[in-house]
């Protein structure tokens, strides 16, 4: 089931009901913001949020305790902590919240004990990706799944995965995708190239995302590289930090690309570089919804990605009827605002890229007709608005 859109403001309560958020952590990540973001739009007048972290204190956390959240972060260093799901169950029971929402795979497994040893009446666990690296995740979700009441998937294709492979009941599943905040990328201004040492007539491609094997940097590169030499004016900027940075400045450096792939690592300035950017691409082997597309669509610019989850292979006759249920935030509209390409594989990634560099006005004619799909996109408010009346139902309807 998909939960609808808040349509009327909901009615002021006296005591507004206790709920708590837990996640594994609370750095600058898809899932993160996510979180923050649902519960900074939540309508204090209803809920009263609490949020409780696993790890050390994170990039994000300001922006809950500015927002008048509650925030405990309990600097867990991983599974040898784990006995400290008791410190965490000790706090759930002293809060008494009416409901509990998960959010990512650490998280959902210590939440869904605590909540249940805290007797927490309705747990909900947020599943954020279709897990394909580690299958031991899956064996652990299909043993704890009778203490949660409802799961939320970030998109249609990850509730399938899950309702296939973790055995979670259709009827207990949600999708409620990410939301994007549409102006803060639409209204960014580009930033320079001098700023980014680069000749003025450099035109940049552009892949946002974590450097961990699950994104497909290193098919990027390989890809990219031949056509830098052919293309001179172009450049590729990868954003982003993570355990692979070593090896892919390695493959950079072997490919003599130095100049023309650069690792920027993490920023806070992401929204202008993608409008400095002329082309996103996004090479995953899996996915749940990525952000990162939606946010590249909502600054304007083509997107090639992989056909993996959250990521529709649709094309211009979706346009015809109603695009908002048809393609569904974070699609791509293939030919139409972008191209799609199979996963994992280097030369169907390296054959659309070319088809965009080799013809520029194309290039440039997708450009504003990502436009079209941003004005569907879900936004920050909607997604909310989503939870909260998916928490309101679950209220309603009591315990399982």
């Amino acid at each position: 089931m998909t939960a609808a859109l808040a349509q009327d403001s909901p009615r002021p309560l006296a005591d507004p009901h206790r709920i708590a958020f837990c996640i594994t952590d609370l750095d600058i990540g898809g899932a993160e913001q996510c979180l923050t973001n649902v519960v900074c739009h939540l309508d204090r007048r209803v809920w009263s949020p609490h949020v409780y972290c696993l790890s050390r204190r994170g990039a994000l956390v300001d922006r809950l305790e500015q927002a008048g959240i509650p925030c405990t972060c309990l600097n867990w260093r991983g599974w040898p902590d784990a006995w400290r799901v008791l410190s965490l169950a000790r706090k759930l029971r002293q809060l008494r919240p009416k409901l509990l929402q998960t959010f990512l795979f650490h998280a959902n497994i210590a939440g869904r004990i605590a909540g249940t040893l805290a007797g927490v009446p309705i747990i909900v666990s947020g599943i954020r990706v279709a897990e394909q690296e580690k299958r031991w995740h899956l064996r652990l979700e299909r043993l704890t799944r009778r203490l949660v009441t409802a799961h939320v998937c970030v998109s249609q294709e990850v509730a399938t995965f899950s309702i296939r492979e973790a055995n979670l009941p259709p009827g207990a599943v949600t999708v409620i995708p990410n939301g994007v905040d549409v102006a803060r990328f639409a209204d960014a201004w580009p930033i320079r190239n001098s700023e980014l040492a680069a000749p003025p007539e450099t035109r940049w491609m552009i892949s946002v995302g974590r450097l961990h094997p699950q994104k497909g940097h290193r098919l990027l590169i390989e890809a990219v590289a031949p056509l830098l030499l052919k293309h001179p004016n172009w450049r590729l900027m990868i954003v982003g930090d993570g355990p692979l940075r070593g090896e892919l400045d390695r493959q950079i450096g072997e490919l003599g690309c130095r100049e023309r792939i650069v690792l920027l690592g993490f920023r806070h300035d992401v929204p202008q570089l993608l409008k400095t950017s002329s082309l996103f691409v996004l090479p995953s082997l899996w996915e749940g919804q990525p952000n990162a597309i939606s946010e590249a669509m909502a600054a304007g610019l083509p997107v090639i990605a992989s056909d993996v989850e959250g990521v529709r292979r649709l094309d211009s006759a979706a346009l015809t009827g109603n695009p908002p249920e048809v393609v569904g935030p974070g699609g791509v509209l293939e030919g139409v605002t972008g191209l799609i390409v199979p996963p994992n594989d280097v030369r169907a990634l390296r054959g659309a890229i070319a088809s965009l560099l080799d013809a520029p006005d194309t290039l440039d004619e997708l450009a504003p007709k990502t436009h079209l799909l941003c004005r569907y996109l879900l936004t920050i408010e909607g997604m909310a608005g989503q939870y909260a009346d998916l928490y309101a139902s679950l209220l309603q309807a009591g315990p399982c």
